[in-house]
């Protein structure tokens, strides 16, 4: 059943913002964006709330891995959608929690024994142009240096050529210090 609204519809420009008119206390420490996200009683404190309310929902066009990923930067929450097998719901709620402040465990890695055509296969393979070299050729191994596709030229060198001889060895690496715990 429909219902009609008496008052006259209104948009956002018809609204006048007037500079200056809120009161002293109207200040951002004053404000509080604090929602809540599970249901509570009503007088009780709520269980589980966030202070930057935003959200996605919960449908298969919305809240996929990357709306997670990019609501998590931002300080909000996504919900998986439900429509798909739970196993597939975990590696999706998983891809998101791999995901630490912008870094994601490596999937081109050398070992020190490759060579450049090792380079050029997991180049072509991953369409990756900068890769790690590592002791085991993980993602969690120790780095040992870096190949980018500055290091090396197809047309002069052998593709038998040991990346030890075209990578930026670690100790020629820029980095920053890691954090203190």
């Amino acid at each position: 059943m429909a219902y009609f609204f008496s008052e006259p519809s209104r948009t956002f420009s018809e609204y006048l913002l007037v500079p200056g008119y809120s009161s002293a206390e109207c200040v951002p420490a004053n404000v509080s964006l604090k929602t809540p996200v599970v249901k509570f009683k009503k007088g009780e404190e709520c269980p589980l709330t966030m202070n930057v309310p935003m959200v996605s929902a919960v449908m298969q066009a919305v809240s996929g891995e990357q709306m997670g990923i990019g609501l998590a930067r931002e300080g909000g929450i996504a919900f998986i959608f439900v429509s798909q097998p739970v196993e597939q719901q975990a590696d999706m709620v998983r891809r998101v929690k791999n995901y630490k402040a912008g870094f994601v465990t490596s999937d081109s890695n050398l070992r020190i024994g490759d060579t450049l055509a090792d380079v050029l296969a997991l180049k072509k393979r991953s369409g990756h142009s900068t890769m790690a070299v590592t002791d085991d050729g993980t993602g969690s191994g120790k780095l040992l240096g870096l190949v980018t596709s500055r290091d090396y030229r197809v047309s002069r060198l052998d593709p038998s050529t040991p990346v030890t001889d075209f990578m930026t060895p670690f100790d020629k690496l820029i980095y920053a210090p890691r954090a203190p715990a």
